[in-house]
């Protein structure tokens, strides 16, 4: 159970931070970076949900759920500890949901018959840019995981979550004006 009674701990004043094991790093390091950016996300699709409705909503409220459970995973290392064999993990089981889910949506549209601009509705525009801040949290993951313990699931949920955001800014606009297509070299 997560208790906050006061916001502000001045112990960040420095330029440092704690991860989960209380290990104090550098405000900028890659593991900070990483979750960070999947707060990002997170925000990213908290103003997608402004204009999302009925299941489409419902999903992006279980995804914000899941980034929280990212967040926490990327928080504390697996060090191989008493303390990391007891945290919050992303698991499989969330990855094969947003499959299922991409699955869904998916097989209401249109196959594609060219690339989709970023655009239409005002949720799928901002499904976009939710998707481009996940690829960029999926970079760092990756990146991090080269020097440190990062969970395959938890890789894995990064990689499928643009795919998810993709499809759903592609189901967004399905119901209002359709995708903007790009027409290569239109403006020669």
């Amino acid at each position: 159970m997560v208790v906050l009674n006061r916001i502000y701990t001045r112990t960040g004043d420095k330029g440092d931070t704690a991860l989960g094991s209380g290990e104090r790093v550098a405000k900028y390091a890659p593991r900070i970076e990483a979750f960070g950016t999947v707060d990002e996300t997170n925000a990213a699709i908290g103003v997608a949900r402004l204009s999302a409705e009925g299941e489409l909503d419902a999903m992006l409220a279980r995804v914000q759920n899941d980034l929280f459970d990212l967040g926490a995973d990327l928080c504390l290392p697996d060090d191989g500890g008493e303390r990391a064999a007891k945290a919050l993990r992303v698991t499989q089981a969330q990855v094969d949901r947003l499959e299922r889910e991409i699955d869904a949506m998916n097989e209401t549209l249109a196959p594609l018959r060219s690339f989709v601009l970023p655009g239409g509705s005002a949720a799928a525009a901002h499904l976009h840019v939710a998707r481009t801040v996940c690829r960029r949290a999926e970079r760092l993951m990756v990146k991090l995981a080269q020097d440190e313990p990062v969970g395959e699931a938890a890789l894995k949920y990064a990689n499928r979550l643009s795919d998810f955001l993709f499809v759903a800014a592609r189901f967004a606009n399905s119901s209002e004006s359709g995708d903007v297509l790009w027409v290569p070299g239109a403006n020669r």
